[in-house]
């Protein structure tokens, strides 16, 4: 089966056109906050963006409804082109600022080391695609010295970045049968919450802003600022973790506002579907629901094991102090939010032993419920995986006229149903773990040797998990070759590896590389 390039160049213009709002929107809150400087550098990412998708929609607006295999090459394309381009505005702020052309009432602050990092363009696009992503790993040595109209870009990229930018554009663009399931799936994404997609997407922007505004009220009430509890509200429940601080959460020093943190994690760890059954007073989907149930053992079970380990390690001053770190780092790892209240590294020395940090790693690895803003391998793959492997096994000592069902919670799967689902996560996880360790593997080669394997590890998982926790490693000094790789770790990580692996399979077959 041939790909229709016309069908993937007008999906990909459309999306361009809804996510150059994004650009449009921070003109106002530039204006709001007073940084007119940075007015012109979102206009011109604004024209950039706006203008290929304008130009991609019209060229080929004939072009036929989308079958799966242009989905999946579209979503992957997609989230590559957004997350170069999303780079614009951090390149174009940081040249405003370097260059200074504005009289004084534009506000133009003084050069600062933290903002010039993105006068390297693939720093810029490092940033952008951490924070399309959902990563929240930065190349941002002070967060404080940022423009506000910059920690505003990287908290939205998140906050869109979280329920997808395909989401987003089915949300404003898409008619009935206009392809939009099939685009929605691409993404990751199969849970639907009305018989129409369109009105599936609705109801998930309108919880999404509700966990957003309801999170902006708890910060506040436990004493953040107005512009932090905004900021940590969007990336907390969008599970991305990108901070205005760069101790992150653990610049308040606040046992109140930590514990208040967790709560809005667990929350972006939810699936969709089961907030609106629960908003709709179907309190039982806290239990009832595998996902559900699991997110909660699990983030319990792994908190008490990460605590055992620290305070073994007799690491931390008190058990309270011991546990609220555990409980804290493990959630924020196991949702894929990467906001951080201890320090795991200092990229060659280490804090944390071999076994906290690979603890921490399993939780990133197994991630939390489909259907919500988390990435990594997701639990319900998780359990399939873990049941179905007993399943295979419990074949072998059954006669093979015994008619044997899978229990995945509520259902019942047949024999060709759990092959089939049995199957799929197997892919994604051979998928996943080959791209793992292509990442280790180019990070060891690039970096010196004086970094610990555990701590390697952990930050290309962070990066392909989309967490945002690093180990000391990630950051503006590390190698190029070593940001283009943690940039591709993320990017497959967000699109949970296969639209990837279409797209690469379509260019090597272009290029007729299998022969």
């Amino acid at each position: 089966m041939r790909v229709r390039y016309r069908t993937v160049g007008r999906d990909v213009g459309r999306i361009l056109q809804v996510v150059s709002l994004m650009l449009v929107a921070s003109i106002l809150v530039a204006v709001v906050v007073g940084e007119f400087f940075a007015v012109p550098a979102f206009a011109v990412a604004a024209l950039v963006m706006g203008g290929i998708g304008v130009g991609l929609a019209r060229w080929y607006r004939d072009a036929a409804t989308p079958e799966k295999l242009e989905a999946m090459v579209t979503a992957a394309s997609a989230w590559a082109i957004v997350g170069v381009l999303g780079g614009l505005p951090f390149l174009l702020i940081a040249w405003t600022i370097a260059l200074d052309p504005f009289p004084a009432w534009a506000n133009t602050p003084p050069t600062d080391e933290t903002t010039m990092i993105f006068l390297n363009p693939l720093d810029a696009v490092f940033e952008s695609m951490s924070g399309f992503s959902g990563t929240g790993l930065t190349m941002a040595a002070r967060e404080e010295d940022l423009p506000m109209s910059l920690h505003w870009w990287r908290s939205f990229t998140e906050w869109i970045g979280g329920v997808g930018v395909i989401v987003l554009t089915v949300a404003i663009l898409a008619r009935p049968g206009s392809g939009s399931l099939t685009l929605y799936e691409s993404e990751a994404r199969s849970e639907k919450i009305h018989p129409s997609i369109v009105n599936t997407v609705t109801e998930i922007w309108k919880i999404y802003l509700g966990l957003t505004l309801a999170s902006i009220a708890l910060f506040l009430a436990v004493g953040m600022g107005s512009w932090d509890a905004i900021n940590h509200a969007m990336t907390g429940i969008a599970t991305g973790g990108f901070s205005v601080h760069e101790a992150s959460i653990g610049h308040y020093n606040e046992p109140l506002i930590e514990y208040a943190v967790v709560p809005v994690m667990v929350a972006g760890s939810i699936a969709f579907p089961i907030h609106y059954l629960i908003l709709k007073g179907e309190l039982r989907n806290f239990y009832k629901d595998i996902q559900t149930r699991w997110v909660f053992l699990w983030f319990g079970l792994g908190s008490l094991a990460l605590t055992a380990v620290l305070a073994a390690n007799d690491q931390y001053g008190s058990l309270e102090e011991t546990f609220r770190i555990a409980l804290f780092q493990f959630v924020s790892a196991t949702s894929n939010t990467g906001f951080g209240t201890a320090t795991i590294g200092n990229g060659t020395e280490p804090v944390w032993t071999a076994g906290a940090t690979l603890v921490t790693c399993l939780g990133m690895l197994t991630g939390a419920a489909a259907g919500s803003t988390v990435s990594g391998l997701k639990l319900i793959r998780v359990i399939t995986l873990v049941k179905g492997t007993a399943w295979q096994i419990g074949n072998v000592y059954r006669p093979d006229s015994a008619v044997r069902r899978l229990r995945i919670g509520e259902r019942s799967l047949s024999e060709n149903q759990t092959q089939r689902e049995y199957t799929e996560a197997m892919v994604v996880f051979v998928l996943w773990v080959t791209g793992l360790v292509i990442g280790v593997s180019v990070l060891l080669w690039l970096l010196s040797p004086d970094h610990p394997l555990e701590y390697v590890i952990f930050d290309v998982m962070s990066a392909q998990s989309n967490v945002g926790l690093d180990s000391g490693i990630t950051g503006p000094t590390m190698p190029d070759g070593a940001k283009a790789m943690l940039i591709v770790n993320m990017w497959i990580g967000r699109l949970e590896v296969v639209p990837v692996a279409v797209l690469l399979g379509v260019v090597f077959r272009s290029l007729d590389l299998y022969r």
